[in-house]
């Protein structure tokens, strides 16, 4: 596959996936929104349809939006480790990108809002109880689901191969049975690129951007997406 498609077809899907994702928190969280106090449900469906959106649009390239769908990928032989960066890079451009897209669009907001706390929200995640162990569990889990199913519905596959809702439907899924101790990041771009964007951007009173944090929702979606190409293959024997 082509390494300048696989680049602009991650980099717009991702972008999709955090400007609706992102998009979502923001309508529910910052104050004078419309959507303020909608509640985890409807930021959970929010978030599936983000990657119904992202996964429609990044068909060509496999719809990975996900550096742990690229890892499960790499130790399943599907794709070469160059391609693999590629995937990374772009996931991470396009996640900056779609959080940048957010904040030019509730600017307004984020500068009403008076809690740095809920300013961070909207760009990355947070533990409900921080103990870094138990948080680092709870993501390898989600993530975990989240590849694994991924890998037996396609038999091996990428999520281009299983279709865009039944991906959304898996992340709605995870979000509302696993969500709510960590906020499931289950993806490290999905976090990480915005919180990048949150410590650039000259957000009115935003705080840190809890850096101390940071790298569980990055290493814990890593690992859950290693285990989960490494017992497909003795779980999930390709056909």
């Amino acid at each position: 596959m082509d390494l300048g498609l696989i680049f602009l077809s991650e980099t717009v899907g991702t972008a999709l996936l955090l400007l609706l994702g992102c998009g979502v928190v923001a309508n529910v969280s910052l104050i004078k929104s419309k959507g303020l106090g909608s509640g985890f449900l409807a930021v959970s469906i929010g978030w599936g349809l983000a990657v119904f959106a992202g996964v429609t649009a990044s068909y060509s390239s496999g719809s990975h939006l996900n550096p742990a769908v690229s890892i499960a990928l790499l130790i399943l032989g599907n794709i070469t480790f160059v391609q693999f960066l590629v995937y990374i890079a772009a996931q991470l451009v396009g996640a900056m990108l779609g959080a940048l897209l957010v904040w030019i669009t509730y600017r307004r907001h984020f500068d009403e809002e008076p809690d740095p706390a809920t300013k961070l929200g909207v760009f990355s995640t947070g533990p409900a109880i921080r103990a870094y162990g138990s948080n680092l569990v709870t993501e390898v889990i989600g993530t975990f689901v989240l590849v694994f199913g991924i890998l037996a519905f396609t038999n091996g596959g990428t999520p281009a191969e299983l279709g865009a809702l039944p991906v959304a439907f898996l992340v709605i899924g995870i979000g509302i049975s696993l969500g709510g101790p960590t906020g499931y990041a289950i993806n490290p771009a999905r976090d990480l690129g915005p919180r990048i964007i949150h410590a650039i951007l000259p957000i009115k009173g935003k705080g840190t951007s809890d850096w101390a944090y940071s790298w569980v929702p990055v290493a814990g979606p890593l690992i859950g997406g290693a285990l989960a190409a490494a017992l497909s293959i003795a779980l999930l024997p390709v056909a």
